[in-house]
C-alpha cells in the first residue's frame, strides 16, 4: 500500500484516537497550545532547529550545514531542506506532529544535496510524525521508522 494510501485510511484512526485520548485525559481543558513539551525536556515549538541527519530505510545520511527547521506555536513551519526553503502549515496534537504541503523555492545545487532534500520533503510529509524531544536533541519518525534527527541550535 502505497504512503498516500495510508495517510488516506490512517487520518481518519488517528482523529478519533485523539478525540479519545482528549475525552480520556486528565480532565484539563486543552488549552491549544501546540508545544511538544514534557516536564524537564526540551519544547518542539519556538526553537530553531537543525538538521543533524535523516535515517530512511536504515540508512543515515548527514545533513547539509543549511538544513533546518522552525516550528511556530502558531502552525507555521519554516526552514530549508539542504538547498531550498520551503514554508508549510503544521498541526501539532501532543508529541505528533502532521505537516501539510511544502512550498519551496526551486534552486539547484549539487546532487547530494538535492538527493537529501527530496528524502527529507518526503519523511517530513508522508504522514503523522512522532517527536521525542529530549534536552537541545529531537528526532521526528513517520509511520515507516524513518527519522529525522535534528539539534537546538545554539542562540545566536
Amino acid at each position: 500500500m502505497n504512503r498516500y494510501k495510508k495517510r488516506m485510511i490512517l487520518a481518519p484512526v488517528a482523529a478519533s484516537l485523539a478525540a479519545l485520548m482528549v475525552a480520556c485525559g486528565s480532565g484539563r481543558a486543552d488549552s491549544g497550545s501546540v508545544s511538544v513539551q514534557q516536564p524537564g525536556r526540551q519544547p518542539v515549538t519556538g526553537v530553531d532547529w537543525r538538521v543533524d541527519s535523516l535515517t530512511v530505510g536504515g540508512t543515515t545520511r548527514h545533513a547539509p550545514a543549511s538544513a533546518r527547521l522552525r516550528i511556530d506555536e502558531d502552525g507555521k513551519a519554516a526552514g530549508n531542506l539542504g538547498c531550498n526553503q520551503f514554508s508549510a502549515r503544521v498541526t501539532v496534537h501532543g508529541d505528533h506532529l502532521t505537516f501539510g504541503d511544502l512550498r519551496t523555492t526551486r534552486m539547484a545545487c549539487a546532487p547530494d544535496r538535492m538527493a537529501f532534500e527530496r528524502a527529507l520533503a518526503r519523511t517530513l510529509t508522508t504522514g503523522t510524525l512522532l517527536a521525542t524531544a529530549d534536552h537541545a536533541k529531537l528526532t521526528l519518525t513517520d509511520g515507516d521508522g524513518d527519522r529525522v534527527h535534528l539539534s537546538r541550535n545554539a542562540p545566536g
